[in-house]
């Protein structure tokens, strides 16, 4: 078994404390973060090396962006990409033992207005998911692979507290629900939380801050992903939600993402 967690952590060193718990609580061999917002220099590494996860993939940048990889298991041939001729720092991958790849991505959000002509962060958006769609149809079938990440994309009806009310709303529009769907179909993924949650279950690992009452209110969205190559498919054990850590004490506002599998390392 191999225990696989994602979580936006929305700043490293804001709640590093909460990432050491999760990582006592959960165990995951493999936490990829995103949004570190941090310099690798200024990673707090020994913290987590002390709880086991000595190996580490880190692709960091002051206050924006950054990514990491925290694992129990040893990490090779890692990766750090940059898409679209921009310095942001939003992917690292890495080979885990078994010769499976992981790739950690963060998604840009896209500013509030979806209109690519009017909005330069939207059209970026779209841009980027194009470009890293035709990276993993090249690369589709080399070798077993597994994509996590804030995508930034909620890409089913049920992945959105209203459907209705947020089609023309950024994350959930059908030119983004489009590209995301492009993204699994031709990197030859599959959703790993609703190949084991039915699609008409809702799901959300999002809730703004601007919702006080989050819990009560529970307009939350499915912006967080574990997509996992067709070769993989059978070997999904689990996927579950951590809901609870948004209402903990200066929380992100994501909350982590856990797949369990049957691979032999």
């Amino acid at each position: 078994m191999i225990r696989i967690a994602s979580w936006n952590v929305n700043s490293i060193r804001l709640r590093a404390r909460w990432v050491a718990h999760f990582l006592r609580k959960y165990q995951p061999d493999v936490l990829c973060i995103q949004e570190t917002k941090v310099p690798d220099e200024l990673f707090p590494r020994e913290r987590f090396e002390k709880l086991g996860y000595v190996h580490q993939a880190l692709w960091g940048q002051k206050s924006y962006n950054g990514v990491a990889i925290l694992s129990r298991i040893p990490l090779h041939d890692v990766v750090r990409r940059r898409w679209c001729h921009r310095h942001d720092r939003r992917h690292v991958q890495a080979t885990l033992p078994g010769g499976v790849e992981i790739h950690n991505l963060y998604v840009p959000a896209g500013g509030p207005l979806p209109d690519p002509e009017r909005n330069p962060k939207f059209e970026h958006k779209l841009r980027f998911l194009r470009n890293v769609t035709r990276w993993f149809r090249r690369r589709r079938g080399e070798r077993p692979s597994i994509l996590v990440g804030d995508l930034n994309v909620a890409p089913l009806p049920t992945d959105v507290w209203s459907h209705e009310k947020l089609r023309r709303v950024v994350t959930h529009t059908p030119v983004e629900v489009a590209a995301w769907k492009r993204l699994a179909r031709d990197g030859g993924f599959v959703d790993a939380v609703r190949e084991l949650v039915p699609a008409q279950n809702k799901v959300f690992t999002w809730w703004s801050y601007r919702t006080a009452e989050w819990k009560k209110a529970n307009k939350g969205r499915r912006l967080d992903h574990v997509l996992v190559s067709d070769s993989l498919r059978e070997r999904l054990v689990s996927a579950r939600v951590i809901a609870k850590a948004r209402g903990w004490h200066l929380p992100s506002d994501h909350v982590p993402v856990i797949v369990e599998l049957s691979v032999v390392r």
